[in-house]
């Protein structure tokens, strides 16, 4: 204001002609709402990005409680198997062993032997299975691509759909915590498909694209577009959701809903970077 009262003064002194005068006037005033705008409008989008990084922390925060969740519920399975299956075996095993097997007369002792044996076998092989749900052992023996064609064979012989796997690049093994992560996210989004999308077919490929591991998975039921996998990770519900995310922040990959162009197909892409990219 201070500078328009002082230019005013200096056009009153001066020879200027009001057309002039007026118009400077006008470009000062046009430059002063042209800075203020871009004021206003940077402190708009300041408060945009703070909101945006608000979002984001909170966002981060539902996919770690997700993961913990899914942890702790993975550790009570597994503690509720121990308890409730091989307790009970090794108490019966027990039984057959107490202090009064040696008064036993020695057909008696023999039987009492055998059924213990049998009991410890069914607590071994129920360990066994315990160890095998946390790690295939087709997978760890024989990497990835087996353990995906094992268990899209299991499915298809299921008859609940037809399942077919291919890998075509994958010729160097991810690390084995990697493979394993990388392995639940498929068996999560199968199981996704299997319930909720009245599917006839599965097909999964696997390609090495540049330096990433690119797997998609093909069906022609009921799926899922890109926005709404985003909004269903940010409700409460959508655990599943949550876990196949948070699996794939660990692992730094990528994943991506969509329909293909024939709009008959849904299908998801997971974009994992190798092993050289595992640090970054």
């Amino acid at each position: 204001m201070f500078i328009l009262i002082r230019l005013v003064q200096v056009f009153a002194n001066t020879a200027i002609t009001p057309v002039l005068f007026f118009g400077t006037i006008a470009m000062i005033l046009l430059a002063v709402a042209l800075i203020l705008f871009i004021i206003f409008h940077q402190r708009r989008v300041m408060r945009y990005q703070h909101r945006i990084q608000k979002l984001e922390v909170k966002h981060q925060k539902m996919l770690l409680k997700a993961a913990i969740k899914l942890q702790e519920e993975e550790r009570r399975r597994l503690a509720a198997d121990l308890h409730d299956d091989a307790g009970p075996l090794l108490a019966t095993a027990k039984l057959y062993l107490n202090e009064n097997f040696m008064n036993l007369d020695k057909t008696a002792q023999l039987q009492a032997l055998f059924n213990a044996k049998q009991i410890i076998d069914d607590t071994i092989q129920l360990i066994r299975n315990i160890s095998h749900s946390l790690m295939p052992p087709t997978l760890k023996n024989f990497g990835l691509s087996s353990a995906v064609s094992d268990f899209f064979q299991k499915i298809s012989n299921s008859g609940t759909l037809n399942a077919t796997s291919k890998f075509h690049d994958y010729k160097v093994r991810l690390k084995p915590e990697r493979e394993l992560i990388l392995f639940r996210v498929i068996q999560e989004l199968v199981n996704n498909i299997l319930k909720h999308s009245e599917a006839s077919f599965i097909h999964l490929t696997e390609n090495d694209i540049e330096d990433k591991i690119v797997i998609r998975l093909h069906h022609d039921g009921n799926g899922l577009t890109q926005d709404e996998f985003l909004r269903y990770t940010k409700e409460k519900s959508g655990l599943g959701l949550k876990n196949i995310q948070s699996r794939m922040r660990v692992l730094h990959g990528e994943i991506f809903y969509e329909k293909d162009n024939s709009l008959s197909l849904f299908n998801v892409t997971l974009e994992i970077p190798r092993e050289d990219n595992d640090e970054n």
